[in-house]
């Protein structure tokens, strides 16, 4: 599958996921960049992390978010502009940081945790 069709598979399962996670009440939060040298910064966007070391998001608009971004000291104190991206229907596809199976899964798993 092309990554365009994948995108546009993935963003249904993302539209979905927003309409019910409102349905329900989940809350938004504000979204935190995490750079590179292990700090956080903040981006002025609000969404659902997806997970545990919450490096990937849903913005409340239903965007994907990449959290783990280049910055250092400057980011630090003024804050990252995030760009959303392509959703992939498996995230984290060879990745090593062991946070890696389908969206769907990652979804499922941010509406049950409330």
């Amino acid at each position: 599958m092309d990554r365009r069709r994948e995108g546009a598979a993935a963003q249904k399962l993302i539209d979905a996921f927003v309409e019910e996670a409102r349905a329900k009440g989940l809350s938004t939060e504000p979204l935190r960049a995490q750079l590179l040298d292990g700090h956080r910064a903040k981006t002025g966007k609000h969404g659902w992390y997806l997970n545990a070391s919450q490096s990937l998001a849903i913005g409340e608009n239903g965007e994907y978010y990449q959290l783990v971004v280049p910055g250092g000291l400057k980011e630090r104190l003024r804050g990252v502009t995030l760009e959303p991206s392509l959703p992939p229907l498996h995230v984290g596809k060879g990745g090593r940081d062991g946070e890696t199976g389908y969206l769907r899964e990652f979804l499922e798993w941010r509406l049950k945790a409330g």
